[in-house]
Order: C-alpha cells, then structure tokens, then sequence
C-alpha cells in the first residue's frame, strides 16, 4: 500500500486521539465513586432489610400491646361486675356469695398478671420503637452519601464526555483527510492490536511494540520509498517514518 508521507503523519495524529479516547473510556469506567456507590448501595439495602424488620417486629408488637391492653380490660369490667353484684346483696346462698368472691380474688390476681404483661410489651414496644429510629436516621444518612456520590460521578461522567466529544470531532476532522484504505487498515490493525494501529519509528525502534528492528528490516525500510507504507515485522502495526527514525 502507498500513501503520502503527510498522510501517514497524520495517523500518528488520529492514534494520539484514539489513545486520549481510551484513556477518557478507563477514567470513565474506573471512576472511585463507582466503587464507594457500590459500597454503600450495599450498606442502604442492608440498613433497609434491618429497617423493615424492624417496622414489622413494632407493628407486631403494637398489636400484641392492644391485644394486652383489651384482655386486660375485658378482666377488669367482668370483675367490675362481679363487685357490683357482690355490693348488690343480690346474692345471698353462702356457696354462691363464696364462689363469687373467689372469682373475684382470681380475676384480681389475673388482671395483675396481665397488666405485668401490658408493661412487658410496652417496654418492647419503646425498644423497638428506638431501633426503628435509629435505623432510619441510618437508613437517610447513607442515602444522602449515595445522592453526595451520585452527583460526584455525574458530574465526572458530563466532564470526560464533553471531553470525548471534543476529541472524537478532531478524530473526524484528521481522520477525513486520510484516504480512506490507508485508514481502514489502521483501524483493522487497531482492533487487532490493542488499540495501537499505527506507531512512530524512533532510533529504529517501533514505538508500538518497543522492539529494536533488526539492521536488515532496518535497511529494508531505508531502502522503501517515502510513499510506502511499511509494517513492523514484530508487531504488524504501521510504521510511520519521521526525521527521528534512525535512517
């Protein structure tokens, strides 16, 4: 293949701007914030699982409170009842006036025991009540760190692509000035090779594969016309002759 001298300058330009074009692709992938989002997604999910167990177990305990709280009542209002029978003088068989008592005597003692129950709950029920705010505090101030991130790497993310389409308009514009063979076989060799389709020869070096070209490749390419387009026998990139090249 030929191409002018000039043109093939030129692809050094446009792989000076694919190189710029990975490098902004690396910076936008390897960004810290991705790694301390990811981090604290993982924290908010595990906070909200704590969170939500947490709600349940004081929903739960809520009702076994109001469950307490009627049982007691019920106990209370039937020996409320059974008091103002006894004052009544309604009842006047000894065995039934001692029934009566006993029953009341009993649902004294069962209402003590369920009003102790009452309170047992209710202290579980601040317990638990304390949990799920401290959770949700935690819950909101990690939030808040992954909205600060969020908006960290959004504001990175708009930086590198205001950058990659200012670079990828001046990879067009050089780029269009190469004919169009000479260009297809950069970016053939380009995808083959890592990003690196075309390098500088320097002091007999290729700049691509950093491989010393031995003297008979050497003489090979000073011996080649200024228009041909020469490969490196190492790597098969295009070389790109300069005044630096050793000839």
């Amino acid at each position: 293949m030929n191409a002018a001298p000039v043109d093939q300058i030129r692809l050094l330009d446009v792989q000076a701007l694919d190189v710029r074009l990975q490098q902004l692709a690396h910076r936008r992938k390897s960004l810290p914030e991705h790694a301390e989002i990811e981090s604290l997604n993982k924290d908010h999910t595990q906070l909200r699982d704590l969170l939500v167990a947490a709600q349940t177990e004081q929903s739960d305990t809520a009702r076994e409170q109001t469950k307490a709280e009627q049982d007691v009542d019920q106990v209370r209002q039937r020996a409320v009842r059974d008091q103002q029978r006894l004052d009544s003088g309604a009842v006047t068989s000894p065995k039934d006036l001692e029934n009566l008592q006993r029953e009341i005597a009993s649902l004294a003692k069962r209402q003590s025991d369920l009003e102790d129950v009452v309170l047992e709950v209710m202290e579980r029920v601040e317990s638990v009540q304390e949990r799920v705010s401290e959770l949700t505090e935690r819950v909101s101030s990690v939030q808040s760190k992954v909205d600060d991130a969020t908006a960290r790497r959004d504001a990175a993310f708009e930086e590198i692509d205001g950058e990659v389409a200012t670079v990828t308009k001046e990879r067009e514009v050089i780029a269009g000035t190469i004919p169009a063979d000479l260009l297809g076989l950069y970016d053939k060799l380009r995808e083959q090779q890592g990003g690196i389709g075309a390098a500088k020869l320097h002091q007999r070096t290729c700049q691509g594969c950093r491989q010393e070209l031995s003297i008979t490749d050497i003489n090979e390419i000073r011996a080649a016309a200024p228009d041909t387009v020469v490969r490196c026998e190492n790597c098969r990139r295009i070389l790109v002759r300069t005044a630096e090249s050793g000839l």
